[in-house]
């Protein structure tokens, strides 16, 4: 049997749901580099809005979903801190595509990731984290805030529901099946 592998991206700014969103949908325990926000991150990680935050990502999440016999989805979460996205072009290389992922709260350290991904040409949706509560935005706003490009799929999601999460990554293949060339 000779398998396929689909590389996708999950990224976004620090705290947005990333790791849960790999954890909520992959089929293995993901593999996780998280580690402690310790005193050494005070002035180095704004975290705003996120006070609570424990735990950060410090190289990336790692997920699986079997899609058919002959097909693995392969899920890659980067790191949000701006210190780490020296890891984002290894993490990126070859990927299908990205979702990335928005917490309103902090719409502003979304901005990158969405840079990072049309600067590259890499097929991407925007997936609006909902588990943080109801988004006093609507899609338009938000999609004005980003600039996004109209082609560009926008759906809300919960990174904590298998289901939603699922959706976002169906999403984000049709949206990269349908940008690849006819042969």
């Amino acid at each position: 049997m000779n398998r396929q592998s689909v590389k996708v991206v999950v990224a976004g700014g620090f705290g947005t749901g990333k790791t849960t969103l790999v954890a909520s949908v992959s089929e293995i325990p993901p593999l996780t580099t998280e580690e402690v926000l310790t005193q050494a991150s005070v002035g180095v990680d704004d975290v705003t809005g996120i006070e609570d935050k424990t735990n950060t990502t410090v190289a990336l999440d790692f997920g699986r979903i079997t899609i058919s016999p002959d097909v693995v989805l392969y899920l890659f979460g980067t790191p949000g801190q701006d210190r780490f996205w020296f890891m984002w072009d290894e993490l990126a290389q070859g990927a299908v595509g990205a979702i990335v992922l928005v917490d309103t709260r902090r719409l502003g350290t979304s901005f990158p990731a969405v840079d990072y991904f049309e600067r590259r040409g890499i097929p991407f949706v925007v997936a609006v984290n909902r588990f943080f509560g109801e988004c006093p935005y609507s899609q338009d706003e938000i999609r004005s805030a980003l600039e996004l490009d109209p082609s560009v799929p926008f759906l809300w999601v919960d990174a904590r529901d298998k289901a939603s999460s699922k959706q976002a990554l169906i999403t984000l293949v049709r949206h990269a099946m349908a940008r690849m060339p006819v042969s």
